[in-house]
């Protein structure tokens, strides 16, 4: 698992435009990063929270229904955010024009 875990964030930075590869764990704590430890440490943390804020809205909206993907763009950054059981896959872009 832990290797197949790499892969996945050794591929995905190597993406254009792909700024950073953040995997967080069930506590909101980011196990593997590609970006500096504050940086993932701030990012885990708010979207840990913002996950558990959507799950809510989606399950409200619909009790069948779960969240799957997460998109927000801003001026300067996308960030798509998917959650799993155990863990959490942030993957932060520049927006491409």
């Amino acid at each position: 698992m832990a290797n197949e875990a790499e892969e996945t964030v050794r591929k995905l930075s190597m993406h254009k435009g792909v700024a950073g590869v953040i995997v967080v764990n069930g506590e909101g704590i980011p196990i593997k990063t590609t970006l500096e430890n504050h940086v993932s440490v701030q990012y885990a943390g708010l979207m840990s929270s913002l996950v558990d804020k959507a799950k809510a809205v989606v399950r409200d909206l619909d009790p069948s229904n779960d969240l799957t993907f997460l998109r927000i763009r801003t001026k300067k950054s996308e960030v798509m955010v998917a959650p799993d059981k155990d863990f959490i896959l942030i993957v932060v872009q520049n927006p491409v024009e």
